[in-house]
C-alpha cells in the first residue's frame, strides 16, 4: 500500500485541521481501505466532532478499516511538515491512474481522439500550484526598480513603438491581432513570431488557414527581402546576390526555433495537448503561441450552429490557455464586411465578427489598416497598427513600413505615434 497515502492520512489525525485544507478527495486515493478510512474522517468533520485517534477507534466498523493498530501504524507515518509535498504525490499518482482509466475507456468504446483529448486535458488541469503566498509575490517584484521591465516577462513585439505603448506580448495575455484580408495580418503575425523566436522565446505557429509550405516561404521571403513572386520558382527568378544570401536567410530562420502546425479545423484542446508536448522538448524557452485565425479554431460542442456561442466558448478556452501555460497567445481575426460601405474604412470594435466576448476577453485588440489599399493613388505606404484595447496602457495608431512584396515590416524612422 501506498506509502504516500498511509503519511496523508497519518498527518490528517495528526493535525485535524489539514482536512479543511486539503483538495484530495477520498475518491482519489488508490487503497479502498484509504477511501473508507478518510470518507470516515469526513464524515466525522462533519458532524463537529474530532478526527483523532480517540474518535475514530469508536467507529462501528473498526475492524475492517484494519482495527486499531492499523490505524495507530498510520498515525506513526504523519509528517505535518511535508503535507504539501504529499498531498501533491497523491494527486500526480491519481491523475496517472485516471489517465491509464481513459485510455482503457476509450478504447473499449472507440472514442474519437478528440474526445480522449479533451478528457486528458481536464485530468491536467486540475491544478495545485495556484496560489501565491504575497511574501513570494513582493519578493518577485522587490527589484523591479531596477530592473529593465521588458526582459522580466514579456516578449518583444520587434516593433520599438509597440512595445513601448503594449510593454510587448505578456504572459497570461491574449492578443487579438484582426484586419480585413490583404491588410497583412499574415505578415505581421510571422513578423512577431520571428522576433519572439530571436529573443529566445519558442513561437508555436497555429496555421488553420495557410500550410506549412507557404509560410516558410513568405518568412523566407520577408527576412530575405524576396519578392514573393519568386518563391515559386527560387533557381530561375532569384537573383545571383539573393542566391549568395540564401543560406544565410535559413540560418537565421533556423535559430527562432519557431514549430508550425498546420492541421485545418484544430479544437483549443488539440492545440494545448500540441503546445504541453513540444514545451517539454524545449524546458528552458517560454513559449508565445499564435493561431491564424480565431472563427476557424473548432469549438468542443456545436451549440446548433450558433457562431455567437462558438466563439465565446473559443474566447474564453484562449484566455484559460494564456493563464494556464503562463504564456503570451496572439490569436488573428477576420472583420466583418461593412468595414468596406464606410467612407472611413479604418476598423472599429464593432467590426470583429461576433465581436461582444471577444473584445471583453482580450488584453490587447489590434487592427491593421493601409491606406494604399483602397487609394491607389496615396503616396502613404505604411501600415498603421491600431491599438484599440490596451488592457495595460495607451491606445493609439503606430505606423510602420511594410513592403507588400515581400512581407518584410520595420519601424519607421521619423517619430509618429499618437498617443490617445
Amino acid at each position: 500500500m501506498s506509502m504516500a497515502e498511509r503519511a496523508f492520512l497519518g498527518s490528517l489525525m495528526k493535525a485535524e485541521y489539514l482536512l479543511k485544507d486539503t483538495v484530495v478527495q477520498p475518491e482519489q486515493l488508490e487503497s479502498t481501505r484509504h477511501k473508507e478510512i478518510m470518507r470516515r474522517m469526513v464524515e466525522l468533520h462533519r458532524a463537529g466532532k474530532h478526527v483523532d485517534l480517540i474518535h475514530l477507534t469508536t467507529l462501528p466498523d473498526l475492524e475492517s478499516l484494519g482495527g486499531m493498530s492499523y490505524l495507530s501504524e498510520l498515525l506513526s507515518y504523519a509528517d505535518v511538515e511535508k503535507f504539501d509535498g504529499t498531498e501533491k504525490l497523491i494527486l500526480e499518482l491519481w491523475k496517472e491512474r485516471e489517465k491509464r482509466n481513459i485510455l482503457t475507456v476509450a478504447a473499449m468504446n472507440d472514442w474519437e481522439i478528440a474526445k480522449v483529448i479533451a478528457e486528458l486535458d481536464k485530468i491536467n488541469q486540475m491544478k495545485m500550484d495556484d496560489h501565491t503566498s504575497l511574501q513570494q509575490a513582493l519578493s518577485t517584484i522587490y527589484e523591479a526598480p531596477w530592473e529593465d521591465q521588458l526582459l522580466l516577462k514579456s516578449v518583444t513585439t520587434g516593433i520599438k513603438k509597440l512595445d513601448d505603448v503594449t510593454g510587448g506580448f505578456q504572459g497570461g495575455e491574449v492578443t487579438i491581432l484582426a484586419a480585413r484580408p490583404s491588410m497583412g495580418k499574415t505578415d505581421v503575425m510571422l513578423h512577431f513570431a520571428k522576433m519572439a523566436g530571436w529573443t529566445g522565446f519558442l513561437p508555436l505557429v497555429f496555421s488553420l488557414e495557410m500550410p506549412e509550405k507557404l509560410i516558410t516561404s513568405r518568412l523566407i521571403a520577408s527576412t530575405g527581402g524576396i519578392n514573393r513572386a519568386k518563391m515559386r520558382d527560387p533557381k530561375r527568378m532569384l537573383s545571383q546576390s539573393q542566391k549568395n544570401n540564401w543560406s544565410d536567410v535559413i540560418n537565421d530562420l533556423n535559430e527562432t526555433n519557431m514549430q508550425i502546425f498546420d492541421g485545418a479545423g484544430q479544437t483549443i484542446s488539440e492545440i494545448r495537448a500540441k503546445m504541453r508536448k513540444v514545451i517539454s522538448r524545449f524546458p528552458h524557452k517560454k513559449p508565445i503561441v499564435f493561431i491564424d485565425y480565431l472563427t476557424l479554431i473548432h469549438s468542443n460542442q456545436f451549440y446548433g450552429g450558433n457562431a455567437h456561442l462558438q466563439v465565446t466558448e473559443i474566447s474564453k478556452s484562449l484566455k484559460m490557455m494564456a493563464k494556464d501555460f503562463d504564456c503570451p497567445v496572439i490569436c488573428l481575426a477576420q472583420l466583418n464586411r461593412s468595414v468596406e460601405s464606410r467612407a472611413n474604412k479604418r476598423p472599429m470594435m464593432s467590426d470583429i465578427r461576433e465581436s461582444g466576448s471577444v473584445e471583453q476577453d482580450a488584453d490587447v485588440i489590434l487592427f491593421l489598416y493601409r491606406e494604399a489599399y483602397y487609394d491607389k493613388e496615396s503616396e502613404n505606404h505604411s501600415l498603421e497598427i491600431i491599438v484599440s484595447k490596451n488592457r495595460n496602457g495607451p491606445v493609439g495608431t503606430i505606423a510602420v513600413n511594410y513592403n507588400e512584396h515581400t512581407g518584410a515590416i520595420e519601424d519607421q524612422k521619423e517619430l509618429n505615434l499618437a498617443l490617445v
